[in-house]
């Protein structure tokens, strides 16, 4: 068997583990159980959330009203214009300020997949450049990310992007929560929101 196809069969085994168990942290139709930091857009759209930059060209942030510890969560996403977004862990919010975890999602040659500390450490590990590949810009892409204790790995379209064992992380409490980058010309979908608490 290849390594190719061993890949694969995990990430169906993987999915349909996830989807067996989880439950879904946007239903469709409204931002309930959901809010919003700052002045940028987020709205629902054909049955997509959408975020999208405002006119104040700012940082924003919709986190979830619940605080989760350990969980795998996959969360489809489709970058229509400049992608630059992520997806926040174990973050709490001061207005627009954010203490937490972000794995990157970003256009192509923007280390996607990899764990940015906000206001904290930077960049604490980046993917592999060669693993940018799976980044399907413009299209559906989904991103599985993996928090027990200490430990975070995240995929990108099946491909492992990276694993980080940090004793700050596995200290931290808060929100899940996806981000629109300042600078202005961001807009995101984002669909099949789906989290299994471990």
């Amino acid at each position: 068997m290849t390594l190719k196809k061993i890949f694969l069969i995990f990430n169906l085994v993987f999915t349909s583990t996830l989807l067996a168990q989880s439950i879904s942290l946007f239903n469709g139709e409204n931002l309930e159980g959901w809010n919003i930091h700052g002045t940028e857009k987020w709205y629902v759209e054909e049955g997509n959330l959408i975020c999208e930059s405002g006119p104040d060209k700012e940082y924003g942030y919709l986190s979830t009203e619940k605080f989760y510890k350990d969980f795998e969560l996959s969360i489809d996403f489709k970058q229509e214009a400049d992608g630059n977004s992520g997806i926040f862990i174990r973050s709490t919010f001061d207005g627009t300020k954010v203490s937490g975890w972000q794995v990157e999602v970003a256009p192509p040659g923007n280390d996607s997949g990899g764990i940015y500390e906000s206001y904290g450490r930077g960049w604490l590990i980046k993917p592999n450049k060669e693993k940018d590949k799976a980044l399907k810009m413009g299209q559906w892409n989904t991103m599985k990310i993996r928090v027990v204790g200490s430990n975070v790995t995240s995929w990108l379209n099946g491909t492992q992007m990276v694993t980080l064992n940090d004793e700050k992380i596995g200290k931290g409490e808060g929100a899940i929560a996806l981000q629109i980058h300042d600078g202005g010309g961001i807009r995101v979908r984002w669909k099949n929101i789906l989290l299994k608490e471990l």
